[in-house]
C-alpha cells in the first residue's frame, strides 16, 4: 500500500487559533488519501509559518524524515501547492529532494501530473503563487504603517510597561492603542532613576539588572540582563514617542528614517529625563571611549563554560587591567543571583 504523509500549514498564529483551516485540510487530504486507497503514516501541522520561507521547523521535519534510509512514506500530500511553499527557489529545491528520496508531492486541488508537461505546470503555479503572497504582503505593509499614522497599535506584544487595550471597533476590526501598565510602569520609572542618578550617582546598566533580580523584579518572566536594561534605556517610545517600521520584518534589516512612522504612545518617563540618560549611555560606549588597557588574546573564548550554570566564561579586568579573570557570563549581564561561580584568574597580568 501507499505510504502518504499529510502537509498542512496556515501562514499566521491568529489563523491557526481561529480559523478551521488546519483540521480542514487535514480533512481533505484524509479523504483524498482514502479514495486513492492509501495509507496516512503521519500528519505535520505548521501552524503560523511563512511559505516564504524554508526555515519551518515542522517542513523541515517533514523533509528530513523523507530521506531517510527507511523511506517511511512514498506521498508528500498538500491541499495546495501553496500550502508546501510559495517561494518558487525553495520549491523546486524540495521537490527534487523528495523525488531523490522516492516521495512524490501531491496537490490534492492540483492534479498537474509528474511527466514533464505537470512539471511545467506546477513551476508557472509556484510562480504566481510566488507573485500575489508577495503583492498581498506589500498591501499589508502599506495598510500597517496607514494604522500606524492614525494612531493605532500594529497588534505585536506591547513594550515592557504598556498593554494594549481597544480603543474603536470598525466593521469587525478592533483598533488598539498603547497604555501604560500600572504593574510594569513603576518598574520602568525606577530603571530610568537609577540610571540617571536621581537617587544618588548614576548607576551602569549591570548593577541596574543586579538591583533588579536581587528584588525578584522580573521582564514578564524573565529575568532581567545588560542588554535588556540597556535596549529599555535606549527605547524613545518611554518618553512617548514609538517609531513603527524601523526595520524590515522579512530579513531584520533597519530601514532609512524617512521610511519611520512616528506613533505617538502615553508617556511613563519625561523628555529631560530619556536625553539625560541617553547622553550617559552614549559616553559609556566602548566605540567613543576606548578602554584603557588593550585586551589580550582570550584563549578559551568560546570553549570554557560556567560549571554551575553552563553559560560561556569570558573574561574581565579589574582595577583599571591590573589582572584579568574569568566569570560566568550569565552572571556578569544579570547580577550575583542569576549563578553562583565564582571568579577565575587566567594567571596572566
Amino acid at each position: 500500500m501507499t505510504r502518504a504523509a499529510i502537509y498542512v500549514r496556515v501562514s499566521t498564529t491568529r489563523q491557526a487559533e481561529n480559523d478551521l483551516s488546519l483540521s480542514d485540510q487535514i480533512g481533505q487530504c484524509r479523504t483524498y488519501c482514502e479514495r486513492h486507497g492509501w495509507e496516512v503514516v503521519e500528519v505535520f501541522s505548521e501552524p503560523g509559518a511563512s511559505a516564504l520561507d524554508d526555515d519551518r521547523p515542522v517542513f523541515q521535519e517533514m523533509i528530513f524524515k523523507a530521506k531517510r534510509a527507511d523511506r517511511p512514506f512514498d506521498r508528500v500530500v498538500v491541499h495546495s501547492l501553496s500550502r508546501f511553499s510559495r517561494d518558487t527557489l525553495h520549491s523546486e529545491l524540495y521537490v527534487r529532494e523528495l523525488v531523490k528520496a522516492g516521495a512524490q508531492l501531491v496537490s490534492i486541488t492540483q492534479d498537474v501530473g509528474h511527466d514533464g508537461s505537470g512539471d511545467f505546470i506546477r513551476k508557472m503555479l509556484n510562480v504566481f503563487d510566488e507573485h500575489q503572497s508577495r503583492e498581498n504582503a506589500k498591501h499589508t505593509h502599506r495598510a500597517m504603517c496607514e494604522n500606524a499614522r492614525q494612531g493605532f497599535w500594529n497588534g505585536s506584544y506591547p513594550p515592557f510597561g504598556y498593554r494594549v487595550e481597544v480603543k474603536e471597533k470598525r466593521r469587525n476590526k478592533e483598533k488598539k492603542v498603547l497604555a501604560i501598565d500600572d504593574s510594569e510602569a513603576p518598574i520602568v520609572r525606577k530603571i530610568f532613576s537609577l540610571a540617571s542618578g536621581q537617587e544618588g550617582r548614576p548607576v551602569g546598566v549591570k548593577a541596574i539588572a543586579s538591583y533588579l533580580n536581587e528584588r525578584g523584579l522580573s521582564r514578564r518572566g524573565l529575568r532581567f540582563s545588560t542588554g535588556g536594561v540597556h535596549g529599555l534605556l535606549s527605547s524613545t517610545t518611554y518618553h512617548g514617542v514609538h517609531y513603527f517600521n524601523r526595520r524590515d520584518s522579512r530579513n531584520g534589516k533597519p530601514r532609512p528614517p524617512s521610511q519611520w512612522v512616528t506613533l505617538q504612545v502615553p508617556a511613563i518617563i519625561d523628555e529631560p529625563t530619556f536625553n539625560a540618560v541617553r547622553g550617559l549611555l552614549q559616553s559609556r560606549n566602548p566605540k567613543r571611549m576606548p578602554p584603557r588597557v588593550a585586551n589580550g588574546p582570550t584563549f578559551l573564548a568560546g570553549l570554557a563554560r560556567c560549571g554551575y550554570c553552563g553559560a560561556a566564561l569570558i573574561q574581565n579586568t579589574g582595577k583599571g587591567g591590573a589582572y584579568r579573570y574569568y566569570c560566568c557570563s550569565r552572571k556578569l549581564k544579570e547580577g550575583v543571583t542569576a549563578c553562583r561561580g565564582f571568579r577565575m584568574p587566567n594567571g596572566s597580568p
